[in-house]
């Protein structure tokens, strides 16, 4: 199986080497990295292209102008990936908050599922300790916020380790996908159910980066707030209805 992880980037100069000797040293001799990076001031793009030279092409970069958002950069992540026929694509942070381990845990679900989900919210998943009791919270709430908006069985509607099925992506209408914050992550878990695709979750533990910064800001989760509200409207035409394309 060709599978490529689509791992977007700004800033992330310091973990972007360790992340790839990490994911390339598993056992999946047919894996490979697309790093999207969107102009990072601290040169990310530029040692993705050195890393590329030193891994004989087992990672790739699709240079952006400027900060274009997490949302468009997987969707252009994916339709690169889907192009140079990867098999399964799968998406994730540069920072280490996703446990390299667990990529080959999803590559097995991927058997039996049209999308795998590191979930820190089924048993066995859990968050940092070192979080403090309100951020917690907040993340807990968000996740409760959009299943119940939405009607949602997954229990981490807002996680960002995945790994899709080739299938899977070529059968959502990607380019009406607009969330540019990572509600992009709802909104793409809901588009795939309401198309009837199956997903199943792993108990993953979500670490806090590293190194570097958050990105998250107010304005991504007030964005986060308000657009799961607008998503079922959207969508409406697609209820009941699996894409065949």
């Amino acid at each position: 199986m060709n599978i490529t992880i689509v791992i977007p980037t700004y800033n992330e100069a310091e973990n972007l080497p360790k992340i790839t000797a990490a994911l390339l040293a598993l056992p999946l001799p047919a894996l490979n990295l697309l790093v999207v990076d969107d102009n990072s001031p601290d040169g990310t793009g530029q040692i993705a292209e050195q890393l590329g030279s030193e891994t004989g092409g087992r990672v790739n970069v699709l240079h952006r102008p400027g900060k274009r958002g997490l949302g468009s950069a997987y969707i252009q992540g994916f339709g690169r990936a889907l192009s140079h026929g990867a098999d399964a694509i799968g998406q994730m942070d540069a920072d280490f908050s996703h446990p390299i381990e667990k990529v080959l845990e999803l590559v097995d679900i991927l058997a039996f599922a049209d999308v795998a989900i590191g979930s820190r919210y089924v048993p066995g998943g859990a968050l940092d300790e070192r979080w403090p009791f309100w951020r917690k919270g907040l993340s807990s709430f968000g996740n409760f916020y959009a299943r119940t908006i939405l009607g949602l069985k997954v229990r981490d509607t807002t996680g960002g380790f995945r790994l899709w099925r080739r299938e899977t992506l070529l059968g959502m209408p990607l380019e009406r996908v607009k969330s540019n914050g990572y509600v992009f992550q709802v909104e793409m878990i809901y588009l795939a159910t309401l198309l009837g695709f199956k997903a199943r979750e792993i108990p993953i533990y979500f670490a806090d980066r590293r190194w570097g910064q958050s990105k998250m800001s107010l304005r991504i989760q007030l964005e986060a707030a308000y657009r799961v509200w607008f998503l079922p409207g959207f969508y409406k035409d697609l209820r009941g209805k699996r894409s065949l394309s």
